[in-house]
């Protein structure tokens, strides 16, 4: 009996240690505050990028449906995507370098517009600009809260939770209608650079925009 008892205790000691593992988990995760402070400026040191944005649902003002393409720090990108235009869906393919815009639709071939037009459709350079892009949003986050570790797209990653204004997504994201709940998802090393943020608006609609092969070079040419 006296060993049955004694072995109750450890087991029951056992027990009450793995539970205080397991709590003391959530208490590792980094500090949001320095988090969002690390991944703002490691995104302000980027030089090029692979990046993408997809709308999920419906995001009552915002134009583009999804972009995918190259980008450098200058603001030259190219890439294709999908915008709604006189409320049907359209596909592109664009080129922006130097004061050109090289647009194609689903028919035809490039069109060369002034650079300045760019901003009637979709501004690509915005996203790694440091007062407007993706640096910005990082360190405008309101209230974050490191919430989990989760791995995204093979990459160990913390994710930080919060809110940002409408006036700051709308750098990014032009004509969205309002305020968002926004996830980020930082990179779990030294580089703290950011993998994904997501935000999220009424209705569950919500637009990702996902960074990769970052500081990868880049050369970005116009179209023959």
């Amino acid at each position: 009996m006296r060993t049955r008892r004694l072995l109750a205790g450890v087991l029951v000691a056992a027990a009450v240690t793995a539970s205080g593992c397991s709590s003391g988990s959530d208490e590792s995760l980094p500090e949001a505050a320095t988090l969002v402070d690390d991944a703002a400026k490691a995104t302000a040191d980027i030089d090029s990028t692979h990046f993408a944005i997809q709308v999920n649902g419906n995001v009552q003002g915002l134009m583009i449906q999804s972009l995918d393409g190259d980008l450098t720090a200058d603001g030259e990108a190219e890439g294709s995507g999908t915008i709604t235009q006189a409320g049907q869906l359209v596909e592109i393919d664009f080129v922006l370098t130097g004061d050109a815009l090289h647009l194609k639709g689903p028919t035809g071939g490039y069109q060369q517009l002034p650079a300045s037009m760019v901003s009637s459709i979709y501004d690509p350079s915005a996203v790694l600009d440091e007062d407007r892009g993706v640096a910005k949003l990082v360190s405008s986050l309101q209230d974050p809260e490191t919430t989990a570790r989760e791995e995204v797209s093979g990459t160990e990653a913390f994710k930080v939770e919060g809110k940002l204004a409408r006036d700051v997504l709308s750098e990014v994201l032009p004509g969205v209608p309002s305020a968002a709940d926004v996830a980020f998802w930082i990179r779990d090393d030294e580089s703290r650079l950011p993998v994904k943020a997501t935000a999220t608006f009424s209705g569950d609609a919500s637009v990702d925009i996902t960074l990769s092969d970052v500081n990868k070079p880049v050369t970005v040419e116009p179209p023959q």
